[in-house]
């Protein structure tokens, strides 16, 4: 019997089996000073190998469609971030001021880029255009999220010294091995074709690694001692009204401005949504290690909530005219 997509799926259980044995054993010393370098490394993997995916003629088929490129940037951008602040006298009493920069944190990440193209796949709509934009999001994302991150997020980016510093680092790590396997994609595109499964657990796991690690600063520090369950409760209403706002908006100016549903389809889907696996690297790098737990916690929420909504959204989309 197929499982529910209401249902988490297996990597967000592999993440809540993660901050458990954080919780329970986190990394400490020498071994988290281990665990801190290797983060580094398989960071840059990750995004070497996101880069690597990139299919140029994807991009160049979907750049035609510039207004609905500027829509979904704006959502990720300027309308996400609008939210999380002016929401914030209304939602930030639900949780911890901690956890409330968490949101913050997340509203100005960029869009996620593989469940962003599947359920567009999914749901019957524009794939050239939502691979263009989902990318384009990520790499724009290098740049936009630090200086959002000093402009919405001033005592928490001052933390780790300066914002030109930050996007410096970020450029670094994730920039970097991005452009690197992008332009290999001739040598091992197909490689990384042929083994999409088994590199799965590449890419899925080196995002546990990073949970790993900001986790056990976290626990080491004192976070759940600090987190009463209350605001964990709070998170996930908190969490709720963003992406029901951002998935309200999305389609609306949609349609008020005129798209085809196909172009609605993608413009909601990559415009509602938030990367994990872009969001928990810049945490680490934007951050002090302590404070990347609490920081990445709305964010990994936010994930699964967008998950479950969302494939009940493109399945009703996909039944259209039907």
């Amino acid at each position: 019997m197929a499982r529910s997509r209401l249902l988490p799926d297996n990597f967000t259980l592999a993440l809540v089996a993660t901050v458990t044995l954080a919780s329970l054993l986190p990394a400490s010393g020498g071994v988290g000073a281990f665990f801190e370098k290797a983060t580094v490394a398989v960071v840059a993997l990750l995004f070497f190998m996101h880069g690597a995916k990139l299919s140029r003629q994807a991009v160049l088929a979907g750049l035609g469609h510039w207004r609905l490129h500027l829509l979904v940037v704006a959502s990720t951008f300027v309308l996400f971030p609008l939210l999380g602040w002016l929401l914030r006298p209304v939602l930030q009493p639900l949780v911890t001021p901690e956890l409330y920069l968490g949101v913050l944190f997340l509203c100005v990440l960029p869009a996620t880029v593989q469940s962003a193209i599947a359920f567009t796949a999914v749901a019957r709509g524009n794939m050239a255009a939502a691979i263009c934009s989902a990318s384009a999001s990520t790499l724009l994302g290098i740049v936009l999220t630090p200086l959002l991150v000093g402009v919405v997020l001033p005592v928490a980016a001052s933390t780790p010294q300066d914002i030109l510093g930050s996007i410096g680092r970020i450029m670094l790590q994730l920039l970097l091995p991005f452009v690197a396997g992008h332009l290999l994609r001739p040598l091992v595109g197909g490689f990384i074709a042929r083994h999409a499964a088994g590199l799965k657990f590449v890419d899925q796991g080196s995002v546990l690694l990073v949970v790993y690690t900001a986790f056990s600063a976290a626990v080491v520090a004192g976070l759940w001692r600090q987190l009463p369950l209350s605001a964990l409760a709070g998170l996930l209403l908190v969490c709720a009204v963003i992406l029901g706002a951002a998935l309200t908006a999305t389609t609306w100016l949609a349609r008020r401005l005129g798209f085809s549903k196909e172009d609605e389809i993608t413009i909601v889907f990559c415009g509602s949504k938030k990367s994990l696996v872009s969001g928990v690297p810049m945490a680490k790098v934007l951050f002090a290690s302590q404070a990347a737990g609490a920081i990445v916690l709305p964010l990994m929420v936010f994930h699964q909530m967008q998950l479950m909504v969302c494939a009940v959204l493109a399945q009703r989309y996909a039944r259209r005219g039907q």
